[in-house]
């Protein structure tokens, strides 16, 4: 049973090691993987023909564990739908910077039960959690394309921290023989889930973490983010300073402006009191403003952003001494927003 659980690599080695191949076999395999970007084991000649054939017969004839079935690309942006095993779907995103660096945003569930009321995905209820490997093979995907893995982000469909396998991705993604990237370009996006973040501070400090906050009143956090009910606000602010306090790191805090429902100086100022009160007075704090992406089909349906709302809302945070940005917005013509591509493709294929 542990068997199926583990990632591909492992059960790849496990197999070579089941059959008496030399050691050196596996390391010619993560080399055509990692360095010449080959996805088929046919292809991969370094290997003898017989070898070739029992990866096959095993594994299937790709290294990867999910299917392209739907591309949508504006200038900056890719996004590709991809099947999973179960006829299910998942979104990722790929974002091309000015600069010449490429960020990710990938899926950790199919769907997602959490039911926030501005969010596509929620809509769609849980399917299920994704494996590991189907975690690290919407990266995979890219990398045997020919792209440059700059920075990922969990934050594409689901709630990266209430699927265990997203630690044994995080293990995949950042050992030096697989994918070999530096935990400081993999960023952990949470609604709040206490326990998730504990688990972050001990086992992967370096990763950076986001905390979706969107409302700094409890009571309507709570209507617009039902786990509010579970985990507190306060609750999870007092785990995020700790994180803080443990790991020396910054803490990103996501806020996405709803037009008439939590972008008044009112809601501003209570940001900061929120987080002037906390460790070090909320220095390690960073809150990136998101404007609201008017095209997604969500429970409940917003207007138009207002941009005097945004600047303001900047203004109050910045005048405090609160660490702000506002977030350029990607992708807003090809429906970037998690799970409106999955939703079109069901419509559209029904």
């Amino acid at each position: 049973m542990q068997l199926k659980q583990s990632n591909k690599y492992i059960r790849i080695n496990n197999f070579l090691m089941e059959h008496n191949y030399p050691n050196f076999r596996m390391k010619q395999i993560l080399n055509a993987i990692f360095k010449e970007r080959i996805d088929k084991f046919n292809e991969m000649n370094v290997l003898p023909k017989s070898l070739r054939e029992d990866l096959v017969k095993e594994f299937g004839e790709s290294i990867l564990d999910v299917t392209p079935l739907k591309e949508q690309h504006s200038e900056q942006v890719s996004k590709v739908l991809f099947g999973i095993a179960g006829d299910e779907k998942i979104e990722t995103v790929n974002m091309k910077y000015k600069a010449g660096w490429e960020s990710f945003c990938i899926s950790s569930q199919c769907g997602c039960n959490f039911g926030c009321k501005f969010c596509a995905t929620g809509d769609i209820g849980l399917k299920r959690n994704l494996t590991s490997d189907e975690i690290t093979d919407q990266i995979l995907y890219f990398h045997l394309k020919g792209h440059s893995i700059d920075s990922i982000s969990f934050m594409g469909m689901g709630e990266a921290l209430a699927n265990v396998q997203v630690f044994d991705a995080l293990n995949v993604l950042t050992n030096p023989e697989l994918f070999a990237l530096s935990p400081r370009r993999l960023s952990i996006s949470t609604i709040g889930i206490i326990p998730g973040i504990k688990k972050m501070t001990q086992s992967y400090p370096q990763v950076n973490l986001t905390f979706s906050l969107h409302s700094p009143f409890n009571e309507q956090r709570t209507k617009l983010m039902p786990i509010n009910e579970r985990y507190p606000l306060l609750d999870v602010m007092d785990t995020l300073d700790e994180h803080i306090r443990m790991t020396s790191r910054k803490v990103y805090i996501a806020y996405i402006m709803l037009p008439g429902v939590n972008d008044s100086i009112n809601h501003a100022k209570e940001v900061v009191n929120l987080l002037r009160g906390r460790y070090k007075r909320g220095s390690l704090f960073h809150v990136n403003i998101i404007r609201y992406n008017p095209t997604v089909s969500s429970p409940m349906s917003f207007e138009e952003v207002n941009e005097n709302q945004v600047v303001n809302f900047y203004k109050e945070l910045k005048s405090a001494g609160i660490n702000v940005t506002i977030r350029s917005q990607f992708g807003i013509d090809i429906d970037a927003a998690c799970g409106q591509l999955y939703g079109n493709y069901q419509k559209n294929n029904k």
